[in-house]
């Protein structure tokens, strides 16, 4: 085999394999924990880097196995599995900093780790799967993987949060299995091909299809966290806050929202979506999310809740720009996914640190907590300002190129929808904004300020400027090809031929 054939499985292992050796550790063991945790970060960050350069020279990235009858298991790097891969990557590498300090003094830290590191795994081999037989495994598998992160406090609350997921995503599972079993029966199960593989079952199959992309939605839907199936999330919200992180900004929601990416275009296609009238009701889908989930944030108390509606309306952002059909439409809601994953998982830093430092998890708790806590507080007021749309930060950017898509397609009431949301996002947004920075500081602000060389854990505060500063940093240079909305641009060009 060439190490293009390699290198896909390559990346997918770098992760897997100190996972599964963390397992093994002894809880004093830290030491050699963090060492495999940063290595197996490092090694990812290289080889993806290695296919980033490959693609965008025009190579391509394939290994396969043997699966089942007329389904290997394939792995391939594209366009659209690197924008994922990335930001997978580099939220990992944030993400793993932030939990080795949140997790300092915690028990059970070799089966945390050793889990999150699998739920990495998982994520990236389904950004990946180059078939949809591929991709269902490692959907499952990443069930699998994330069930005991939610759990892992071990409290009859976060147990009955663990039951209320599992339930969702299995259910979720079995839908997606229904459906690509249904495809499989009707055109096999060949790779993911820009433009979709079924034009030519349209008139001959065209109720079976409709139906099958009825499962699949639905099944994607329930990780993607479209109304009515997005009971599970809130309710996760008990997990730790590197895991709210997780859930939030990579693994759960937005494997939900690539998949119906990756039905869309590389398995139905644009012509085919049409022919069966199957993009304007997810586009309904998608809107009613979005106003949905906003007007729930709106009536939240607790701050992880609130942000967690807040993902729920975020997220369909995605699957809103690829059901409009159209290239600038398409281009907002890809780059949204990279753009929603580093604000969203900067503010449940902040929650975080919020929560572990001072002990605050309601939003009247907030008050004057900018004073002791400043550089937390302005990663937050970044992560805020961006989910509202404030230029220049990244949210903007997705915002503009889903409006401007929108008018390119002749669907002006979508405008409508972006407007409302942006409204009702500042509307439970600012007061959190406002509260941190005016509000009359409570007195225990000022416990250990003075005695502290930072305002929390150096591990904590790092992850938080690094997604805060690169949230302003992917819009102001936006317009640059090695940004996510260059990359996008590229996967467009190259992948969604219209």
């Amino acid at each position: 085999m060439s190490w293009t054939s390699l290198l896909p499985l390559a990346i997918v292992l770098s992760s897997l394999v100190p996972g599964l050796i963390i397992f093994t550790l002894r809880e004093e063991q830290q030491r050699l924990r963090v060492t495999l945790n940063l290595a197996g970060v490092a090694l990812k960050v290289v080889l993806v880097a290695a296919m980033l350069i490959g693609v965008s020279d025009g190579l391509t990235f394939r290994f396969s196995l043997p699966f089942l009858p007329g389904a290997p298991l394939v792995l391939q790097g594209d366009a659209l599995s690197l924008l994922f891969v990335t930001l997978s990557t580099v939220l990992w590498l944030a993400t793993t900093v932030y939990a080795i300090g949140y997790l300092e003094d915690s028990p059970l830290r070799s089966r945390f780790f050793g889990y999150f590191s699998l739920c990495v795994s998982a994520t990236v081999g389904l950004a990946l799967a180059g078939n949809l037989v591929t991709f269902l495994l490692f959907y499952e598998l990443l069930t699998l993987a994330t069930f005991p992160l939610v759990v892992h406090r071990g409290t009859p609350e976060s147990l009955r949060a663990g039951r209320v997921y599992l339930a969702y995503t299995v259910g979720g599972g079995t839908l997606v299995l229904m459906g690509v079993a249904l495809l499989h029966a009707l055109a096999g199960s060949p790779d993911f091909q820009p433009g979709g593989y079924l034009d030519g079952l349209v008139e001959e199959r065209g109720p079976s299809l409709r139906v099958a992309f009825a499962l699949l939605v639905l099944g994607l839907g329930v990780k993607a966290a479209l109304i009515p199936l997005h009971g599970w999330l809130p309710k996760a919200m008990v997990a730790p806050a590197p895991v709210s992180a997780l859930l939030h900004a990579v693994a759960v929601v937005k494997t939900g929202a690539f998949g119906i990416v990756r039905v869309v275009y590389d398995v139905y296609g644009a012509e085919a979506m049409e022919a069966l009238a199957l993009a304007r009701p997810l586009l309904w889908l998608a809107a009613a999310t979005i106003l949905f989930g906003s007007l729930r944030a709106l009536q939240q108390s607790e701050l992880k809740r609130r942000l967690a509606y807040s993902t729920v309306s975020q997220v369909s952002y995605i699957t809103l720009g690829v059901a409009l059909l159209g290239p600038l439409a398409v281009v907002g809601g890809l780059v949204h996914l990279a753009h929603q994953g580093l604000m969203k998982v900067t503010l449940f830093y902040c929650a975080g640190n919020f929560a572990e430092t001072l002990g605050v998890h309601r939003i009247r708790e907030m008050n004057g907590i900018g004073r002791r806590m400043p550089l937390t507080m302005t990663a937050f007021t970044v992560g805020a300002l961006g989910m509202i749309g404030v230029p220049p930060i990244a949210g903007f950017i997705s915002k503009w190129y889903l409006g401007s898509g929108a008018l390119e397609v002749g669907q002006d009431w979508v405008l409508l929808v972006l407007l409302g949301s942006a409204l009702l996002n500042a509307a439970y947004f600012l007061p959190l904004v406002w509260r941190g920075w005016f509000a009359t500081p409570a007195d225990w602000h000022a416990d250990n300020w003075a005695g502290e060389r930072w305002e929390t854990h150096w591990l904590l505060l790092l992850p938080v400027v690094f997604t805060a500063l690169a949230s302003v940093l992917v819009g102001i240079l936006a317009g640059t090809a090695i940004s996510p909305l260059g990359w996008a641009r590229l996967i467009v060009d190259r992948e969604f031929p219209r």
